[in-house]
Protein backbone atom coordinates (compact mmCIF):
# COMPACT_ATOMS: atom_id res chain seq x y z
CA UNK A 1 0.00 0.00 0.00
CA UNK A 2 1.14 3.33 -0.71
CA UNK A 3 2.01 5.42 2.41
CA UNK A 4 -0.35 8.21 3.02
CA UNK A 5 -3.39 6.49 0.53
CA UNK A 6 -6.75 5.38 1.64
CA UNK A 7 -6.77 2.03 3.56
CA UNK A 8 -9.05 -0.08 1.89
CA UNK A 9 -11.40 -3.33 3.20
CA UNK A 10 -12.85 -5.64 1.60
CA UNK A 11 -16.12 -8.04 3.49
CA UNK A 12 -18.71 -10.78 1.90
CA UNK A 13 -21.95 -12.12 2.82
CA UNK A 14 -24.27 -15.05 1.62
CA UNK A 15 -28.20 -15.11 1.19
CA UNK A 16 -30.38 -17.55 2.04
CA UNK A 17 -33.62 -19.25 0.38
CA UNK A 18 -36.09 -18.45 3.26
CA UNK A 19 -37.21 -19.55 6.31
CA UNK A 20 -37.63 -23.01 7.41
CA UNK A 21 -39.72 -22.02 10.30
CA UNK A 22 -40.86 -18.23 11.45
CA UNK A 23 -42.63 -16.90 13.95
CA UNK A 24 -42.96 -15.97 17.97
CA UNK A 25 -40.94 -18.18 20.44
CA UNK A 26 -40.25 -17.60 24.07
CA UNK A 27 -36.65 -16.67 24.85
CA UNK A 28 -34.44 -18.07 28.51
CA UNK A 29 -36.93 -15.62 30.44
CA UNK A 30 -40.30 -16.61 28.72
CA UNK A 31 -40.18 -13.09 26.66
CA UNK A 32 -41.79 -13.54 23.43
CA UNK A 33 -40.04 -12.15 20.75
CA UNK A 34 -39.84 -13.29 17.40
CA UNK A 35 -37.48 -15.65 15.28
CA UNK A 36 -36.62 -17.95 12.55
CA UNK A 37 -34.30 -20.23 11.25
CA UNK A 38 -33.07 -19.86 7.72
CA UNK A 39 -32.38 -22.37 5.31
CA UNK A 40 -29.01 -21.68 3.65
CA UNK A 41 -27.74 -21.67 0.26
CA UNK A 42 -24.45 -21.40 -1.30
CA UNK A 43 -24.18 -18.80 -4.31
CA UNK A 44 -25.20 -15.23 -5.02
CA UNK A 45 -24.06 -12.85 -2.37
CA UNK A 46 -23.20 -9.53 -1.32
CA UNK A 47 -19.25 -8.34 -2.13
CA UNK A 48 -18.36 -4.92 -0.50
CA UNK A 49 -15.49 -2.72 -0.74
CA UNK A 50 -14.95 0.16 2.03
CA UNK A 51 -12.14 3.22 1.36
CA UNK A 52 -11.88 5.14 4.63
CA UNK A 53 -11.25 8.43 4.14
CA UNK A 54 -8.83 9.92 7.26
CA UNK A 55 -9.91 13.58 7.91
CA UNK A 56 -12.92 13.85 5.87
CA UNK A 57 -16.48 14.27 7.98
CA UNK A 58 -18.21 11.76 9.08
CA UNK A 59 -21.07 12.36 6.79
CA UNK A 60 -19.02 12.63 3.91
CA UNK A 61 -19.74 8.55 3.54
CA UNK A 62 -20.96 7.73 0.03
CA UNK A 63 -22.13 4.62 -1.56
CA UNK A 64 -22.78 2.77 -4.92
CA UNK A 65 -25.31 2.44 -6.04
CA UNK A 66 -26.97 5.42 -4.30
CA UNK A 67 -30.16 3.29 -3.56
CA UNK A 68 -28.54 1.03 -0.66
CA UNK A 69 -29.03 3.45 1.63
CA UNK A 70 -29.32 0.31 4.80
CA UNK A 71 -26.00 -0.47 3.92
CA UNK A 72 -24.96 3.37 3.79
CA UNK A 73 -26.23 3.38 7.55
CA UNK A 74 -24.59 0.26 8.52
CA UNK A 75 -21.12 1.31 7.19
CA UNK A 76 -21.88 4.89 9.39
CA UNK A 77 -22.57 2.49 12.42
CA UNK A 78 -19.34 0.06 11.80
CA UNK A 79 -17.07 3.23 11.03
CA UNK A 80 -18.10 4.81 14.90
CA UNK A 81 -17.58 0.65 16.26
CA UNK A 82 -14.15 0.52 14.69
CA UNK A 83 -13.04 3.88 15.38
CA UNK A 84 -14.28 3.57 19.04
CA UNK A 85 -12.15 0.53 19.25
CA UNK A 86 -8.88 1.84 17.31
CA UNK A 87 -8.79 5.07 19.45
CA UNK A 88 -9.22 6.96 15.69
CA UNK A 89 -11.19 9.87 14.49
CA UNK A 90 -13.94 9.33 13.22
CA UNK A 91 -14.06 9.50 9.28
CA UNK A 92 -15.82 9.33 5.88
CA UNK A 93 -15.37 7.38 2.80
CA UNK A 94 -16.88 5.38 -0.40
CA UNK A 95 -18.67 2.03 0.10
CA UNK A 96 -18.81 0.02 -3.45
CA UNK A 97 -21.28 -2.68 -3.54
CA UNK A 98 -21.71 -5.63 -5.66
CA UNK A 99 -24.19 -9.11 -5.64
CA UNK A 100 -26.68 -10.86 -7.42
CA UNK A 101 -29.06 -11.66 -4.91
CA UNK A 102 -32.67 -10.59 -6.39
CA UNK A 103 -34.30 -8.42 -4.08
CA UNK A 104 -37.84 -8.46 -2.75
CA UNK A 105 -38.05 -12.54 -2.89
CA UNK A 106 -36.69 -12.73 0.64
CA UNK A 107 -33.55 -14.29 -0.04
CA UNK A 108 -32.02 -11.77 2.63
CA UNK A 109 -30.61 -9.16 -0.08
CA UNK A 110 -30.42 -6.14 2.59
CA UNK A 111 -28.57 -8.11 5.03
CA UNK A 112 -26.24 -9.16 2.91
CA UNK A 113 -25.18 -5.84 2.20
CA UNK A 114 -25.39 -4.61 5.52
CA UNK A 115 -23.17 -7.67 6.67
CA UNK A 116 -20.82 -7.05 3.72
CA UNK A 117 -20.37 -3.62 3.97
CA UNK A 118 -20.31 -3.99 7.99
CA UNK A 119 -17.18 -6.19 7.23
CA UNK A 120 -15.55 -4.48 4.97
CA UNK A 121 -15.34 -1.44 6.74
CA UNK A 122 -13.68 -3.67 9.74
CA UNK A 123 -11.45 -4.66 7.33
CA UNK A 124 -10.38 -1.42 6.70
CA UNK A 125 -9.36 -0.38 10.41
CA UNK A 126 -7.60 -4.40 10.55
CA UNK A 127 -10.01 -5.81 12.46
CA UNK A 128 -12.80 -9.02 12.87
CA UNK A 129 -15.71 -7.83 14.42
CA UNK A 130 -17.51 -10.83 15.92
CA UNK A 131 -20.36 -12.35 14.83
CA UNK A 132 -22.74 -10.41 17.86
CA UNK A 133 -21.35 -7.43 17.15
CA UNK A 134 -21.89 -7.46 13.63
CA UNK A 135 -25.74 -8.52 14.46
CA UNK A 136 -26.55 -5.47 16.54
CA UNK A 137 -24.96 -3.42 13.91
CA UNK A 138 -27.21 -4.79 11.34
CA UNK A 139 -30.24 -4.42 13.33
CA UNK A 140 -29.45 -0.86 14.14
CA UNK A 141 -29.20 -0.45 10.46
CA UNK A 142 -32.22 -2.08 9.22
CA UNK A 143 -34.48 -2.95 12.34
CA UNK A 144 -34.36 -6.53 12.02
CA UNK A 145 -31.41 -8.53 10.25
CA UNK A 146 -31.05 -12.25 8.99
CA UNK A 147 -28.59 -14.17 10.84
CA UNK A 148 -25.94 -14.12 7.45
CA UNK A 149 -23.52 -13.22 9.84
CA UNK A 150 -23.56 -16.85 11.64
CA UNK A 151 -22.76 -19.04 8.56
CA UNK A 152 -24.82 -22.17 7.93
CA UNK A 153 -25.38 -23.00 11.36
CA UNK A 154 -28.88 -23.92 12.22
CA UNK A 155 -30.16 -21.41 14.90
CA UNK A 156 -33.39 -20.06 16.01
CA UNK A 157 -32.45 -16.35 15.80
CA UNK A 158 -34.52 -13.07 16.85
CA UNK A 159 -34.39 -10.86 14.05
CA UNK A 160 -35.32 -7.50 15.14
CA UNK A 161 -32.88 -8.09 17.90
CA UNK A 162 -29.87 -9.62 16.76
CA UNK A 163 -28.97 -12.57 18.88
CA UNK A 164 -29.49 -16.26 18.88
CA UNK A 165 -32.26 -17.69 20.71
CA UNK A 166 -31.20 -21.54 20.02
CA UNK A 167 -28.38 -23.36 18.55
CA UNK A 168 -30.13 -26.31 17.15
CA UNK A 169 -27.34 -28.21 16.06
CA UNK A 170 -24.18 -27.96 13.82
CA UNK A 171 -25.93 -28.57 10.65
CA UNK A 172 -29.30 -29.48 8.89
CA UNK A 173 -30.43 -33.05 7.57
CA UNK A 174 -29.03 -33.47 4.02
CA UNK A 175 -31.66 -32.10 1.73
CA UNK A 176 -32.07 -31.26 -2.15
CA UNK A 177 -33.86 -28.31 -2.63
CA UNK A 178 -35.73 -27.69 -6.16
CA UNK A 179 -36.64 -23.50 -5.70
CA UNK A 180 -39.13 -21.77 -7.55
CA UNK A 181 -40.66 -18.32 -7.17
CA UNK A 182 -44.35 -17.71 -6.26
CA UNK A 183 -46.60 -14.90 -7.67
CA UNK A 184 -44.86 -15.33 -10.43
CA UNK A 185 -41.52 -14.21 -8.84
CA UNK A 186 -43.27 -10.29 -7.91
CA UNK A 187 -40.78 -8.56 -5.34
CA UNK A 188 -43.07 -8.37 -1.50
CA UNK A 189 -42.82 -5.45 0.10
CA UNK A 190 -42.62 -6.82 3.82
CA UNK A 191 -42.97 -2.91 5.53
CA UNK A 192 -46.58 -3.54 3.63
CA UNK A 193 -47.85 -6.81 4.72
CA UNK A 194 -50.64 -6.60 7.69
CA UNK A 195 -50.12 -7.59 11.46
CA UNK A 196 -51.21 -10.46 13.06
CA UNK A 197 -52.02 -10.85 16.81
CA UNK A 198 -50.80 -13.85 18.41
CA UNK A 199 -52.06 -15.09 20.99
CA UNK A 200 -50.78 -18.01 23.77
CA UNK A 201 -52.24 -20.81 21.46
CA UNK A 202 -49.78 -19.67 18.58
CA UNK A 203 -46.71 -19.34 20.72
CA UNK A 204 -47.48 -23.14 21.95
CA UNK A 205 -48.36 -23.97 18.09
CA UNK A 206 -44.87 -22.22 16.95
CA UNK A 207 -42.79 -23.81 20.47
CA UNK A 208 -43.91 -27.12 19.82
CA UNK A 209 -42.89 -26.73 16.03
CA UNK A 210 -39.66 -25.27 17.23
CA UNK A 211 -39.13 -28.75 19.34
CA UNK A 212 -39.36 -31.01 16.43
CA UNK A 213 -36.87 -28.69 14.26
CA UNK A 214 -34.69 -29.74 17.27
CA UNK A 215 -35.28 -33.53 16.76
CA UNK A 216 -34.84 -33.04 13.56
CA UNK A 217 -31.84 -31.81 13.27
CA UNK A 218 -30.16 -33.86 16.40
CA UNK A 219 -31.93 -36.80 14.54
CA UNK A 220 -30.58 -35.79 11.15
CA UNK A 221 -34.34 -36.39 10.14
CA UNK A 222 -35.50 -34.90 6.73
CA UNK A 223 -38.98 -36.21 6.56
CA UNK A 224 -39.50 -33.99 10.17
CA UNK A 225 -37.74 -31.37 9.22
CA UNK A 226 -39.91 -31.18 6.00
CA UNK A 227 -43.36 -31.65 7.91
CA UNK A 228 -41.79 -28.25 10.26
CA UNK A 229 -41.07 -26.45 7.00
CA UNK A 230 -44.88 -27.32 5.28
CA UNK A 231 -46.53 -26.50 8.85
CA UNK A 232 -44.63 -23.18 9.00
CA UNK A 233 -45.00 -21.75 5.32
CA UNK A 234 -48.89 -23.31 6.16
CA UNK A 235 -49.03 -20.69 8.18
CA UNK A 236 -47.46 -17.67 6.44
CA UNK A 237 -50.25 -18.05 4.15
CA UNK A 238 -52.43 -16.14 6.53
CA UNK A 239 -50.41 -12.92 6.31
CA UNK A 240 -48.79 -13.81 2.66
CA UNK A 241 -51.78 -15.33 0.81
CA UNK A 242 -49.76 -16.93 -2.30
CA UNK A 243 -52.33 -18.16 -4.50
CA UNK A 244 -50.43 -21.32 -5.78
CA UNK A 245 -49.54 -22.61 -2.43
CA UNK A 246 -51.67 -25.72 -2.40
CA UNK A 247 -50.78 -27.01 -5.41
CA UNK A 248 -47.33 -26.56 -4.99
CA UNK A 249 -48.00 -28.48 -1.67
CA UNK A 250 -49.86 -30.88 -3.70
CA UNK A 251 -47.11 -31.27 -6.40
CA UNK A 252 -44.51 -31.70 -3.42
CA UNK A 253 -46.66 -34.83 -2.36
CA UNK A 254 -47.53 -36.24 -5.78
CA UNK A 255 -43.33 -36.22 -6.30
CA UNK A 256 -42.35 -37.83 -3.14
CA UNK A 257 -40.82 -34.67 -1.08
CA UNK A 258 -40.73 -34.22 2.61
CA UNK A 259 -42.10 -30.98 2.27
CA UNK A 260 -41.78 -27.32 1.20
CA UNK A 261 -40.58 -24.07 2.43
CA UNK A 262 -41.21 -20.59 1.72
CA UNK A 263 -39.59 -17.17 2.34
CA UNK A 264 -41.95 -15.72 4.98
CA UNK A 265 -41.21 -12.13 3.62
CA UNK A 266 -41.12 -12.56 0.02
CA UNK A 267 -41.67 -14.98 -3.11
CA UNK A 268 -39.12 -17.44 -2.98
CA UNK A 269 -40.06 -21.18 -2.37
CA UNK A 270 -38.24 -24.85 -1.91
CA UNK A 271 -39.51 -28.25 -2.05
CA UNK A 272 -37.49 -30.34 -0.03
CA UNK A 273 -36.35 -33.93 -0.56
CA UNK A 274 -34.83 -36.23 0.72
CA UNK A 275 -31.20 -36.86 -0.32
CA UNK A 276 -31.24 -40.47 0.70
CA UNK A 277 -34.87 -41.51 -1.06
CA UNK A 278 -34.89 -43.78 -4.05
CA UNK A 279 -35.32 -42.53 -7.21
CA UNK A 280 -34.03 -39.12 -6.20
CA UNK A 281 -33.34 -37.66 -9.82
CA UNK A 282 -36.67 -39.29 -11.01
CA UNK A 283 -38.93 -37.23 -8.21
CA UNK A 284 -36.85 -34.03 -8.64
CA UNK A 285 -37.15 -34.12 -12.81
CA UNK A 286 -41.17 -34.96 -11.89
CA UNK A 287 -41.20 -31.94 -9.35
CA UNK A 288 -39.44 -29.50 -12.35
CA UNK A 289 -42.50 -30.76 -15.24
CA UNK A 290 -45.33 -30.27 -12.41
CA UNK A 291 -43.62 -26.68 -11.71
CA UNK A 292 -43.83 -26.16 -15.60
CA UNK A 293 -46.98 -27.55 -15.75
CA UNK A 294 -48.39 -25.23 -13.02
CA UNK A 295 -46.74 -22.07 -14.51
CA UNK A 296 -44.49 -21.76 -11.51
CA UNK A 297 -41.11 -21.28 -12.60
CA UNK A 298 -38.48 -23.10 -11.40
CA UNK A 299 -34.71 -21.11 -10.19
CA UNK A 300 -32.19 -23.15 -9.00
CA UNK A 301 -31.85 -26.58 -7.63
CA UNK A 302 -28.86 -27.20 -4.46
CA UNK A 303 -27.98 -29.54 -1.93
CA UNK A 304 -27.82 -28.39 1.61
CA UNK A 305 -26.70 -30.30 5.14
CA UNK A 306 -23.67 -31.33 6.46
CA UNK A 307 -21.28 -29.97 4.26
CA UNK A 308 -21.73 -26.00 2.86
CA UNK A 309 -24.64 -25.54 0.62
CA UNK A 310 -24.25 -26.07 -3.13
CA UNK A 311 -25.57 -26.03 -6.40
CA UNK A 312 -26.70 -28.77 -8.23
CA UNK A 313 -24.32 -28.48 -11.16
CA UNK A 314 -26.52 -29.83 -14.13
CA UNK A 315 -29.13 -27.09 -13.64
CA UNK A 316 -26.75 -24.38 -13.95
CA UNK A 317 -26.81 -20.69 -12.11
CA UNK A 318 -30.28 -18.75 -11.71
CA UNK A 319 -31.20 -15.55 -11.09
CA UNK A 320 -28.60 -14.38 -13.76
CA UNK A 321 -29.14 -10.83 -14.53
CA UNK A 322 -31.76 -9.85 -12.06
CA UNK A 323 -32.08 -6.26 -11.44
CA UNK A 324 -31.93 -4.63 -8.24
CA UNK A 325 -34.44 -1.67 -7.58
CA UNK A 326 -33.88 1.80 -8.46
CA UNK A 327 -35.41 2.95 -5.38
CA UNK A 328 -33.93 3.04 -2.37
CA UNK A 329 -34.23 -0.35 -0.67
CA UNK A 330 -37.68 -1.12 -1.94
CA UNK A 331 -38.52 -3.58 -4.82
CA UNK A 332 -39.91 -1.92 -7.54
CA UNK A 333 -40.68 -3.93 -10.44
CA UNK A 334 -40.56 -7.74 -10.40
CA UNK A 335 -37.43 -9.88 -10.59
CA UNK A 336 -36.62 -11.34 -13.51
CA UNK A 337 -35.88 -15.23 -12.63
CA UNK A 338 -35.46 -17.34 -16.07
CA UNK A 339 -37.01 -20.79 -15.35
CA UNK A 340 -34.50 -23.39 -15.45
Amino acid sequence: MIPGAPRAGTGQAPCHHGEILQGVFLDDTGRRCAGLVTLPMAGPGSSAAFVRRPGAAPEALTVVPADRTKAARAAALAVAECARRTGQPLCGGELRLTGEIPVGLGMGSSSSDVIAAVRAVADSYGLRLDPATVAGLAVRAELASDPLMLGGRPVLFAQREGRVLEVLGPALPPLVVVGCALGGGTPVDTLALPATAVDDGEVRAYERLRGLLRRAVATGDAELLGAVATASARRGQRVLGHPEFDALTALARRAGAVGVQIAHSGAVAGVLFDPAAPGLRHRVRGCLRALEARGIPATRTFTTGTTPAKEIPHHGPAHRGVDRPAGPDTPRRPARLPAL
